[in-house]
C-alpha cells in the first residue's frame, strides 16, 4: 500500500506541471489516466519484487524510511547489474515518487542510453522527470525529448499530451490542437475528454472557457482597502477567501495580460500542491475563494489541513514554476482561526 500511495504522489507532482493548461476554473479535474496506472503499477511491482510485503508500511517518517530503503536496495542491485534496462526505469520511477527528481533523471537517462533512445515511453518518463527537476520549465531540451518520443510512437498518449503543451508554448496552437485531437482518439475518461475539447476549441479560435469566479474590488472612489472586501458568490462556503492585490512596485513592473497562480501548499510537504487556481492579472484586486473543488488530488482535500501556505504569483512565462522576474506573495492560513486573509503580491523572484 505504501508504494501505491507514493506512486500517486509521484504522479501528482507531474500533474502540477500541467494543471493550469488543463483547467480554467477550480472545478475541472484533469489527469492523464494512463500515466497514473503506469506509475502505480510500476511501484507495486517494485515493492512486490524487492520490498517486504509482509511488513506493515506504517506512516510518516517510518513509511518514508522504508521506501528509501527499498529504493536504495534497487540502486545497489543495479551497481552489480548496470545493463538492466527495466531496473533503471523502475529506479527512475521510484526516485520520482520520493521527489528526488535529479536522481530520477539520471536513472532514466541510463535506461534511455541502454535502449539507444528508441523507447518512446522511457523518453516520456525522462521528459517528465526533467520537467519536475527544472521547476516545471519546459526547456528546448525537454521539448526535444517529447518530440523524439512522438517520432518513435506517434500515438503515445503521454507524448501527444506533452507534445501539445510544447507546441502551445512555441506559439503553434494549430499543431497543439492537432496533437490533442489525436489524444482524444485514445479514448480518455470523460472528465479529461471534456477539458481536452475545451482547450482544443480555444486553440482553434473558438469560444474560450469562462474564467474562474473572482469578484472585482470596488473602484478607487469606494471605501479604502481596509474595509470589508467584496467576495465572490462562493466565498461563504469557501475554506479560505483571499483578498489578493498588487503592491505598487509589482503593478508598475508587470504587463496587464499576466497570469496569476493561487497555490495552496502543505508546509511540511510542498510538492505536490494541495490546490491550484489560475486567473488573469487584469482581474486584480479581487477575492479568490478556494474550497475542496480546488484540490488537485482526490483524497487530499484542502479541508483536511489545519494550516497551509497560500501563495499568489504572477507568472511571466505562463508556467506554474517560479521564474526570475515573477512577483509573488505568501501567507500562512489557519482556516479554524481565520477564513478570510489578505495577500499582497510584493516580492520579485531573483
Amino acid at each position: 500500500m505504501l508504494w501505491i500511495v507514493f506512486g500517486i504522489m509521484c504522479f501528482a507532482a507531474v500533474v502540477f506541471a500541467i494543471w493550469p493548461f488543463l483547467r480554467e476554473n477550480s472545478r475541472n479535474f484533469a489527469v492523464v489516466i494512463v500515466a497514473v496506472v503506469f506509475v502505480i503499477g510500476a511501484s507495486a511491482a517494485l515493492y512486490s519484487s524487492i520490498g517486504s510485503p509482509g511488513i506493515s508500511s506504517g506512516a510518516g517518517a517510518a513509511g518514508a524510511g522504508e521506501m528509501s530503503e527499498v529504493v536504495g536496495s534497487l540502486a545497489r542491485r543495479l551497481e552489480n547489474n548496470p545493463d538492466d534496462i527495466e531496473g533503471w526505469r523502475m529506479l527512475g520511477r521510484s526516485y520520482m515518487s520520493l521527489g528526488n527528481y535529479g536522481e530520477a533523471v539520471k536513472a532514466l537517462e541510463r535506461a534511455t542510453e541502454l535502449e539507444s533512445g528508441q523507447n518512446a515511453q522511457t523518453l516520456v518518463e525522462l521528459g517528465e522527470a526533467m520537467l519536475a527537476e527544472s521547476g516545471q520549465t519546459m526547456s528546448p531540451r525537454i521539448v526535444a525529448v517529447f518530440e523524439n518520443a512522438l517520432r518513435l510512437e506517434p500515438g503515445n498518449p503521454g507524448a501527444l499530451f506533452w507534445g501539445g503543451i510544447g507546441a502551445f508554448n512555441r506559439g503553434d496552437q494549430s499543431l497543439a490542437a492537432d496533437r490533442w485531437e489525436r489524444l482524444l482518439g485514445t479514448n480518455p475518461p470523460p472528465e479529461i475528454r471534456e477539458v481536452l475539447i475545451q482547450r482544443i476549441a480555444e486553440w482553434r479560435g473558438e469560444e474560450a472557457a469562462a474564467p474562474p469566479q473572482a469578484a472585482a474590488m470596488p473602484p478607487a472612489s469606494s471605501p479604502p482597502a481596509t474595509s470589508q472586501p467584496v467576495a465572490s458568490t462562493s466565498a461563504a462556503d469557501a475554506i479560505v477567501s483571499a483578498r489578493i492585490a498588487l503592491s505598487d512596485d509589482a503593478a508598475n513592473s508587470l504587463p496587464a495580460d499576466g497570469i496569476i497562480f493561487v497555490i495552496a501548499r502543505d508546509p511540511a510537504q510542498p510538492t505536490p500542491p494541495i490546490a491550484v487556481v489560475r486567473q488573469s492579472l487584469s482581474q486584480l484586486p479581487a477575492v479568490v475563494a478556494l474550497d475542496d473543488g480546488s484540490s488537485m488530488v482526490a483524497g487530499r482535500a484542502l479541508s483536511g489541513f489545519e494550516e497551509f501556505e497560500l501563495e499568489a504569483r504572477v507568472s511571466l512565462s505562463g508556467q506554474p514554476g517560479k521564474q526570475p522576474g515573477d512577483w509573488f506573495g505568501t501567507v500562512l492560513v489557519r482556516p479554524a482561526e481565520n477564513k478570510s486573509v489578505s495577500l499582497s503580491i510584493d516580492t520579485q523572484v531573483q
